[in-house]
C-alpha cells in the first residue's frame, strides 16, 4: 500500500515541499506520495480527519492553517504547545500528534548562516505561526531583546503576551506596523525576520516588500522566511543595499526534513532534498 502524505495550506500551488520530500522519499526507496493539498477553511476539518486512514503518514502545515489546526490534534509535542503552531501531523495508528519543526529548522539556517541571536536586539514583522516559532527559536537562543511588528497592534500583542509567560530576562515589545516607532525599531534591531506571506510568489502580494529595506541598520542580518522565490524583493533589495541577507529555502527544508524523519522514523537525506530543492526553484525562474 502506498502510503500518503502532503503539505496543507492556501495557497500551496507555489510550495516546492512536494519536490524535495518525494525526493527524499525516492531515494530511500520508500513507498510514498508527497502531495500539495489545497483547502478552503470549511474543508480543513474533513482533510484533517483523512489523516488517521492507515495509509496516511501525516502532512505538513503551511500558511494560513498553523495555528488553526491545533485545536484538531489529538496531541501536541512540547514544542508545538508553547509555539502555539503545528507545521507537522504525525498519524500514530489514528492519533494525530501535532508538531513544530519550523523551530529546529530555524536555528539550523541561522547556525549555517553564521548568525549568533545571543545578546542580540531581534525584530520579527508579523504574528502569525512562523513568528511564533521564530520567536521561540531565538528565545532559546538567547536574544536579549524582541520586538514583534504586526500589520494589527492587537494580534502582535497577544503573541507578546504569549511569550512573557516563558521568556524571563528578554525585553519584549509589541508594535503596530503604522506605529511611529517601527522606524527606531527597524534601525536599531541587529537581527530582522520577516514572518509574514508578502512577496510569495503566486500570493496577491507577489512582488511587494512588506517594509522599507533602507530603514535597517547597515550592519542587520535579516532572513525573509520565504522559500519561493529564494531571493524576494525584499531579500534583493536589502542584499542591493549592501546588507547581509538571507531567504527562506534552507529554513524550509531543514524543518521538511525533520518532519520526514518523524513519519519515517529514518535519518532524512537533508544533501538529496537541498538538491531537489534548489532544481524546483531553478525551474520557476527564482
Amino acid at each position: 500500500m502506498t502510503a500518503r502524505v502532503g503539505v496543507i495550506g492556501r495557497p500551496v500551488a507555489h510550495s516546492i515541499s512536494p519536490r524535495f520530500q518525494q525526493a527524499a522519499f525516492d531515494a530511500l526507496g520508500l513507498d510514498a506520495r508527497y502531495e500539495a493539498w489545497d483547502a478552503a477553511p470549511d474543508e480543513l476539518p474533513a482533510l484533517i480527519e483523512s489523516l488517521r486512514e492507515p495509509e496516511a503518514l501525516g502532512a505538513n502545515v503551511t500558511i494560513p492553517y498553523k495555528e488553526a489546526v491545533v485545536r484538531h490534534m489529538d496531541g501536541l509535542h512540547q514544542t508545538a504547545r508553547f509555539v502555539g503552531a503545528v507545521n507537522t501531523i504525525v498519524n500514530n495508528d489514528g492519533h494525530l500528534q501535532g508538531y513544530n519543526t519550523d523551530v529546529a529548522g530555524f536555528q539550523r539556517s541561522l547556525a549555517e548562516a553564521g548568525c549568533d541571536p545571543a545578546g542580540a536586539h531581534a525584530l520579527l514583522w508579523g504574528a502569525g505561526g512562523a513568528a511564533r516559532a521564530v520567536a521561540w527559536a531565538l528565545i532559546w537562543r538567547g536574544v536579549d531583546a524582541l520586538t514583534i511588528v504586526n500589520r494589527t497592534a492587537v494580534r502582535a500583542g497577544r503573541l507578546r503576551h504569549d511569550l512573557a509567560s516563558a521568556s524571563a530576562g528578554v525585553r519584549l515589545r509589541a508594535l503596530g506596523a503604522d506605529d511611529d516607532a517601527v522606524g527606531d525599531a527597524l534601525a536599531d534591531a541587529q537581527i530582522v525576520v520577516q514572518c509574514t506571506s508578502v512577496g510569495l510568489r503566486g500570493s496577491p502580494t507577489e512582488g511587494r516588500l512588506p517594509f522599507d529595506p533602507a530603514a535597517l541598520h547597515t550592519d542587520a542580518f535579516l532572513a525573509d522566511l520565504i522559500a519561493n522565490p529564494t531571493e524576494t524583493p525584499l531579500v534583493h533589495s536589502a542584499r542591493a543595499a549592501g546588507r547581509c541577507a538571507v531567504g527562506g529555502l534552507p529554513m524550509l527544508v531543514y524543518q521538511g526534513a525533520a518532519s520526514f524523519e518523524l513519519w519515517t522514523q529514518q535519518a532524512a537525506p537533508t544533501d538529496v532534498m537541498l538538491a531537489a530543492a534548489e532544481a524546483a526553484m531553478a525551474e520557476v525562474g527564482a
